[in-house]
């Protein structure tokens, strides 16, 4: 497998800064922003794989971000991170086209499953279509 081109965005510095030293030393090409206009800046610049989105930020929620993400890069595969309290906002974002959400704070290897099986499946929506 290569190396999964990952955007982890979170205003949490200290938890954003962690998970992101974490993902990296499990071979994950991680880039991490604080805000989710940083994000869209970023993602208009760079190709990513799987987005990683804190759903509560000050300014640009999580589901903005995911909505706008999905304009620039539709493949780009989104995993949301939710609070305890906000279960029912990942959900919403399943239904705007999220791959998965995971309730903080979070487990790196079960998030590093779900950033597998989300990278594989823009693999094969890529395969299918150049099919």
């Amino acid at each position: 497998m290569e190396t999964i081109r990952l955007l982890l965005v979170d205003d949490e510095e200290d938890f954003r800064t962690t998970l992101a030293s974490r993902l990296k030393k499990r071979n994950v090409d991680v880039a991490d922003v604080g805000s989710g206009n940083e994000a869209i800046e970023l993602i208009r610049e760079r190709s990513f794989d799987v987005a990683v989105l804190d759903i509560k930020m000050p300014g640009m929620d999580g589901i903005e971000t995911l909505r706008q993400i999905k304009k620039i890069a539709p493949l780009v595969e989104v995993i949301l991170l939710t609070g305890h309290g906000s279960v029912e906002a990942g959900i919403e974002g399943m239904r705007l086209g999220a791959y998965d959400y995971v309730v903080k704070p979070c487990n790196v290897k079960d998030l590093l499953v779900k950033v597998e099986d989300a990278y594989i499946r823009k693999l094969l929506e890529e395969a299918q279509q150049r099919a």
